[in-house]
């Protein structure tokens, strides 16, 4: 014969065993990456203000393929000389869908011996990536290259 305690029992038996359950199961939530294209204008537009951006003399290595987006390789150079009347004032690095669209900025000058940084980012999805200079007579020069991210990083959140 079937007992009214029974029943509260594997009713309670049947909760506490599905919430054991759903305790160990992490939840992952995806954060939008924040940042668009036209996020990407307004902060080159910050750096460089209404002064024209030419293409040429910067140079960015940075993998075109990465299968980790987690850290990314770049190197970013400039052909140009490091004189006291010739020289990189700053070097700006920006993404297209990373939540903040400037990745770094980099200031440098005429006893910097050459005008180069490297360094590891994060990308969090496949994007453009841009670099800028800034030359002391107050031009600025840029390239862009389009990254593939395979894996990508900045996206996910264990809760």
């Amino acid at each position: 014969m079937h007992q009214p305690h029974d029943s509260t029992r594997r009713q309670f038996l049947s909760l506490a065993g599905g919430a054991a359950v759903l305790g160990a199961v992490p939840i992952v939530t995806l954060r939008p990456a924040e940042a668009t294209p036209a996020m990407l204008a307004t902060a080159i537009r910050n750096v460089v203000g209404e002064a024209a951006v030419r293409t040429g003399k910067v140079k960015l290595d940075i993998p075109p393929l990465v299968e980790n987006g987690n850290t990314v390789p770049m190197t970013v150079s400039v052909a140009n000389p490091m004189t006291a009347d010739n020289y990189v004032k700053s070097i700006h690095v920006f993404n297209e869908k990373n939540p903040q669209p400037n990745i770094g900025n980099f200031y440098l000058g005429p006893h910097a011996g050459r005008a180069q940084v490297s360094t590891r980012i994060r990308l969090a999805d496949s994007q453009k990536v841009v670099a800028i200079a800034r030359l002391s007579d107050d031009t600025f020069w840029s390239v862009s290259v389009d990254v593939v991210v395979t894996l990508a990083a900045c996206t996910e959140e264990v809760i």
